[in-house]
């Protein structure tokens, strides 16, 4: 199995974020995603059973599913995830002893930053890939000018990114997407896993026309 990587991300295009009251419907939101083409998947802590989940699902999936921790703010938490089974860490943002923990595992780890200071510290110290977060605050037109003074730095646009806006974030210059609620709906809190599908689907689709 391959770790995620600048590469990984480039070639899958996104991230589904899962997060909820409990993780009850995880499993089958997750099955659900894969089958239609979505296999990076991070699930929140800030969901009860969170990490339950992965180390029942993560002996369960194809192997070139990635399964990882979101929202992970401190090395308690990071190491629970490490153990679980996670294979990858998400932060929202920037911790050195998060990223330096990450490194000693070693696990992946995508950091949330939004400002260049904060996406050069997190990149030197150790991150595998910069979660942009919120993106919806400055949008395609404010990625494509983080671009310029990071060509080679993989960039995650994350919080807010819609469907519709997909193409436009890709085109500006993101590796891939971190998409929540308007890729998940309500299917994380056991809504209907035939919308959400047919969303994943969708979105695939407009991934593939810009890759």
């Amino acid at each position: 199995m391959d770790p995620l990587d600048a590469g990984t991300l480039r070639d899958h295009g996104c991230i589904a974020i899962l997060r909820a009251n409990n993780a009850e419907h995880f499993p089958a939101v997750t099955r659900t995603l894969v089958d239609s083409g979505i296999h990076i998947i991070e699930f929140s802590l800030t969901t009860r059973g969170a990490l339950t989940a992965v180390q029942e699902l993560a002996g369960t999936l194809p192997a070139h599913v990635q399964l990882g921790a979101g929202t992970v703010t401190t090395v308690a938490e990071a190491k629970a995830a490490a153990d679980a089974g996670a294979r990858f860490l998400v932060t929202p943002a920037v911790s050195v002893p998060v990223i330096e923990y990450a490194g000693t595992v070693p696990l992946p780890i995508v950091v949330g930053a939004f400002t260049p200071t904060e996406i050069l510290t997190a990149w030197t110290s150790g991150a595998t890939a910069i979660k942009i977060f919120p993106a919806a605050l400055g949008g395609p037109v404010y990625l494509r000018s983080l671009r310029d003074p990071f060509p080679e730095i993989p960039l995650v646009p994350t919080g807010g990114v819609d469907l519709s806006a997909a193409s436009a974030y890709i085109a500006a210059g993101a590796t891939a997407l971190g998409m929540g609620s308007p890729l998940l709906g309500s299917a994380p809190e056991g809504g209907s896993l035939a919308e959400l599908s047919a969303r994943a689907r969708q979105l695939r689709s407009a991934l593939s026309a810009v890759q």
